[in-house]
């Protein structure tokens, strides 16, 4: 099967392929470039419009052709493959005071400016108070609401005077995908205006620093630091090993095939349909090398988000009446190819919170009953068999999976919510649905039930599967459902213009740290607004006042407390009990690696960083990378 799927993709590729592809970003700039010393990534986001807007701190720039792995850093990052977090710049964790209104931050010594000039505590100071000064400036609200001084007490100590206590006040500057990254002080403090500055040719602190730039915003040329142990890279983890880096961006899936196929592309995302025509290449290998291939470890949740602003969403029957007539294996299928892991909670089921939160709650789990009786006995909707079910249709579809139960979980979750129509119909029926002659539901009012799921335009987004997998299990239910695309999804779902969609069902924690707050704030009653105002919570714009409790408990509790896991857990709860949104599977990240030139990636078999070329981690990935032409 998986051959057939192969030479299928390759004539597709080679049919889409004649019209001409992108000339190599190499040979734009010149010889003296040694191809088996320059590691080649894509751009995710694609083609930079500004190539030469590196103001990281303003908008109009994109942080994912170097800047946020080569050119800048934060105090601290989250490395989310083992689960923990890293001291950057700072050299330890945050020090706050006993009622959490002073945060004072060690800074590391020995690091400098591409241009020679020492990291210091001034620049950390003048980052926070150029950011307060400025008003549309990326953290500037949140400074300007919390920080009543930042100063320094020596050349490698900043404290954080806070208008109000504030546990978690250090996450500003905790890299994810995003934090306030630190500005150099000598290059800004002459700006006149932080806003429209470009700040290029870019100074940073990273490893890395700018050699070139495609003016058509196709490419961006990294070279690596003559000093590069004057960074943090470079002082937790040697010499990156590839003297340049080059971000370049090739367009659709099927032409990072092809260039992969020509080793002119070490590093992409791929979808689902192009992995498979890809294992044709010499040289190729995906993060795991047997099925599922794809990263179990990546921290986003994906899903269906519901508008509990609108009816029937509003109704918590007819939420769980929408679980119970989708079949989670049938979902993944369709989705992708059964290639993920299912996930019952509006967390990712990636290793690190299967350990912190899906194994601890597994016996609630099992135990947790719905407001109804079938048969005269309370109803349990967990199913543990599901992962079972998903490995039996992977081998039906002629993968090689485990047979050892433990390993199948490992691999596929714990368990999903059972596939159970009738329930779902029980639960219908009893808030006034019911159903015509042709077997379509009906609202209570009597009025056919027409469902509009909304789904961005990309086809190979986890979203858009997840959407039309569901369409297809409610409308085998009886829901008449529409299914719209929409470039403008993001606004839409912010300003509540949307019945279900599949963006992110939940915003996803940390990934490398148990603490939920990130999480289950968003659905705190302070962020709900009304239908048509742009929401500051999460989008399903639903609440409770037990969550409300539970996160109001959090913000008193210091990040690093063992009691942030029981209030997660009872988190947790609350959405189970309530379902707000449908978590369905761990992001299934397709990512494909030409061994030609480097090797040592971080595959699943070991796992040192996280494996995206497009996240700022990949700045610990490059020290560990081997060549294959010493």
């Amino acid at each position: 099967m998986r051959k057939m799927l192969r030479h299928v993709g390759l004539l597709l590729l080679l049919v889409s392929l004649i019209t001409g592809l992108s000339a190599m970003a190499l040979a734009q700039i010149g010889p003296d470039i040694p191809r088996e010393e320059t590691i080649i990534v894509d751009i995710l986001s694609g083609r930079v419009a500004n190539p030469k807007r590196m103001n990281a701190w303003g908008p109009g720039t994109s942080a994912d052709a170097g800047i946020q792995q080569c050119l800048l850093d934060s105090l601290w990052m989250v490395e989310y493959a083992q689960g923990e977090i890293l001291n950057m710049l700072a050299k330890s964790g945050p020090i706050y005071n006993d009622d959490y209104t002073t945060m004072t931050v060690e800074l590391r010594e020995g690091i400098y400016w591409s241009d020679d000039v020492e990291f210091t505590a001034d620049d950390v100071v003048f980052t926070v108070e150029t950011l307060k000064a400025n008003p549309g400036m990326n953290y500037s609200t949140e400074f300007d609401l919390q920080v009543d001084k930042v100063y320094k007490t020596d050349d490698y100590t900043v404290v954080f005077e806070l208008k109000a206590p504030n546990t978690r006040f250090h996450t500003y500057f905790l890299d994810r995908w995003g934090a306030c990254r630190i500005m150099p002080k000598h290059i800004w403090e002459g700006v006149a205006d932080p806003m429209a500055y470009d700040f290029f040719p870019p100074v940073g602190v990273g490893q890395y620093v700018l050699k070139e730039v495609d003016p058509g915003g196709y490419w961006f040329l990294w070279e690596r630091r003559e000093d590069w142990e004057r960074t943090v890279v470079g002082q937790m983890y040697g010499m990156p090993k590839p003297k340049y880096v080059l971000f370049h961006y090739h367009g659709a899936p099927e032409k990072k095939v092809m260039a992969q196929a020509r080793h002119e592309l070490d590093m992409c995302d791929l979808t689902a349909e192009t992995l498979q025509a890809s294992f044709d290449n010499d040289g190729f290998r995906p993060y795991r090398i047997e099925y599922p291939w794809v990263v179990n470890i990546d921290p986003c949740v994906t899903g269906l988000m519901l508008n509990t602003a609108v009816e029937p969403f509003d109704n918590r029957d007819v939420r769980w009446a929408l679980v119970l007539s989708m079949d989670i294996v049938d979902v993944m299928g369709l989705a992708f190819d059964g290639a993920g892991t299912m996930g019952a909670m509006l967390i990712p089921p990636t290793p690190v919170y299967l350990d912190w939160y899906y194994a601890p709650m597994e016996d609630w789990l099992q135990g947790f009953e719905l407001d109804i009786e079938i048969d005269g006995k309370p109803y349990k909707p967990y199913d543990i068999g599901a992962p079972a079910r998903l490995a039996e249709y992977a081998k039906g579809r002629g993968y090689e999976v485990p047979s050892d139960p433990a390993r199948q979980r490992e691999i596929f979750g714990y368990g999903w919510w059972k596939y159970d129509p009738e329930v779902a119909s029980e639960l219908l029926k009893r808030n006034g649905f019911s159903k015509d002659k042709s077997g379509k539901w009906l609202l209570p009012n009597g009025k056919p039930w027409k469902m509009s799921l909304m789904s961005q335009a990309n086809p190979a987004h986890p979203g858009y599967k997840n959407v039309f997998a569901a369409a297809q299990q409610w409308r085998k239910f009886g829901i008449d459902v529409d299914v719209v695309t929409d470039e403008q999804m993001g606004t839409l779902t912010s300003y509540g213009q949307y019945e279900v969609s599949g963006g992110w069902p939940a915003i996803e924690p940390w990934g490398g740290h148990p603490d939920l707050h990130r999480t289950l704030r968003m659905w705190h009653s302070k962020y709900v607004k009304p239908l048509g105002d742009l929401s500051s919570g999460h989008h399903s714009r639903w609440s409770h006042p037990d969550m409300d409790a539970i996160v109001d408990d959090m913000e008193t509790v210091g990040f690093d407390d063992p009691e942030l896991i029981a209030l997660g857990i009872e988190g947790l709860k609350v959405a189970v009990r309530e379902m707000p949104s449908i978590p369905t599977f761990s992001y299934p990240g397709v990512v494909g690696w030409d061994e030609t030139y480097w090797t040592n990636y971080p595959g699943a078999e070991t796992p040192y960083t996280q494996p995206y070329q497009h996240w700022p981690n990949f700045k610990f990935m490059l020290p560990f990378l081997e060549s294959t032409k010493k």
